[in-house]
């Protein structure tokens, strides 16, 4: 099996890690995105024309979350020296402790690290505090940012996912940019050609369709010679990361939210009756379709199941199902196609992302050579490369994802690409931002394991709104 699938992954190992850590509350006012503050921003320093040999002979320090895209930055840092004279130093540590070591790092305001990978979800975390630097200076500066960094260039949604305010409740897009998108995942449904074409099935375009053709696979893809193949992989271990990818996606496209925001105060609202009732049919789903272990499932559960043919689909990342779909890597590749998955009652197509994201830490004594990393690892040349001769997907950038290179490369795949393009402008995070995420999305997982395992959704999630309306707001 090709060593991304077990080496990717990502953020999903870190709930233990991430929801532990202390979420700290602080408001942040006067810092990031207010533009009032007096004491102003390192990048008012840099003036004159732009100049990659600004910062030549400095060292920049970064911490990496072992994963693809790391490999492909590895892979071409002796591009960035040779432009700028930077000597990039770096460690790289498994998903399982990266963010407890991030976390820790950022909170003893040591500034062992210049840069480092984060989430978006993260900022809602280490932005109050004033742990990242907000970027937004640094990118209005010309002096300090080049022309060709093109900002116009990546899709907004992505860019707006890493801006906030710091304020609880408050939209995305607005405030202080607190890190910039690298790499990112979509979360629609991928399935296997092979037993759809032998049962005559086609994918699910409303969410009842898609429980009954899971159920349909459950049913009689063993007869048809898929011996343990299951209908549907979703995730269902007791972590913040079984509630952001295929759950949170289908929730938002009914239109539900997690809570409703009046005057700066948050309400749970994962108990609507609307939230109630879809909460019942994704645990019906999952009975009646899923894995019989659920209850344990992880991303790599999810994944290494569809590769393995024992599951018929799976709704999770589409980077998921890639590193799956790609050839030689499981025993399903090459019979793996992609789907936006289902629409809403309304024909919605809202979809929950995940971005992979590189932040600067404000304490940094090596701002200006920091912000040459960034510009450079986020820009158009390094991921256009990433993206074609390794495996930096999806493109963050607009120039990539339209690239010929680049649609060559995942032409293969069927359906891959038009799915991309179909949900990529109805992307975004669909969460609230608020510093208690990670407790609070851990502590929906657990309730959604208590409506799987027979206990009534109505009580379960009244309490768990309960639980929440004194933690949040």
């Amino acid at each position: 099996m090709d060593t991304h699938v077990h080496d990717r992954r990502r953020f999903l190992a870190l709930a233990a890690g991430a929801a532990a850590a202390p979420l700290l509350t602080a408001c942040g006012a006067g810092f990031g995105g207010n533009d009032s503050k007096g004491d102003g921003s390192a990048a008012d320093d840099i003036t004159g024309s732009f100049d990659w040999k600004r910062e030549k002979g400095t060292t920049v320090k970064a911490l990496l979350n072992k994963h693809p895209y790391t490999d492909a930055l590895i892979a071409d840092l002796k591009s960035f020296t040779a432009r700028t004279g930077i000597k990039v130093e770096y460690d790289v540590f498994p998903e399982d402790n990266y963010f407890d070591k991030l976390t820790v790092d950022l909170s003893s305001g040591r500034a062992s690290y210049d840069v480092f990978m984060l989430g978006a979800y993260m900022v809602w975390q280490y932005g109050p505090p004033g742990w990242l630097e907000d970027l937004g200076p640094w990118m209005r500066n010309s002096a300090a940012t080049g022309a060709e960094w093109d900002q116009a260039d990546f899709f907004p949604n992505l860019l707006q996912a890493d801006q906030w305010s710091l304020k609880a409740g408050a939209p995305l897009g607005q405030g202080g940019q607190y890190a910039l998108p690298w790499g990112w995942e979509t979360n629609v449904v991928a399935y296997n050609t092979e037993v759809f074409g032998k049962l005559g099935l086609k994918p699910a375009e409303s969410f009842d369709e898609l429980t009954e053709l899971a159920a349909t696979i459950k049913r009689k893809a063993p007869g048809a010679g898929f011996d343990g193949m299951y209908g549907i992989a979703v995730r269902g271990s007791r972590s913040w990361a079984t509630i952001h990818p295929g759950f949170m996606t289908m929730y938002a496209r009914n239109g539900l939210k997690d809570f409703t925001v009046d005057g700066g105060k948050l309400t749970p609202a994962m108990n609507s009756p609307e939230a109630v009732a879809f909460t019942e049919d994704w645990a019906r789903m999952v009975k009646r379709g899923g894995p019989p272990s659920w209850t344990s499932y992880t991303w790599y559960q999810c994944s290494s199941d569809l590769g393995a043919k024992k599951a018929g689909m799976l709704f999770d990342a589409d980077t998921a199902a890639y590193f799956q779909a790609v050839k030689g890597a499981s025993p399903a590749s090459g019979k793996i196609a992609f789907h936006p998955g289902p629409k809403g009652p309304d024909g919605s197509l809202a979809t929950n992302m995940w971005i992979w994201s590189l932040g600067m830490n404000a304490k940094s004594k090596k701002k200006s050579a920091s912000w040459l990393f960034l510009q450079w690892a986020t820009g158009k040349e390094h991921l256009r490369k990433s993206a074609i001769t390794h495996n930096h997907i999806d493109p963050v950038r607009k120039s990539v994802a339209e690239d010929a290179a680049y649609k060559d490369k995942m032409r293969h795949l069927p359906g891959f690409l038009e799915t991309f393009e179909t949900v990529v402008d109805q992307t975004k995070i669909q969460f609230t931002p608020q510093a208690q995420f990670f407790d609070a999305t851990t502590s929906w997982a657990a309730a959604l394991q208590e409506i799987y395992g027979g206990k009534g959704a109505r009580s379960v999630l009244d309490g768990l709104a309960d639980d929440l309306a004194g933690k949040v707001g």
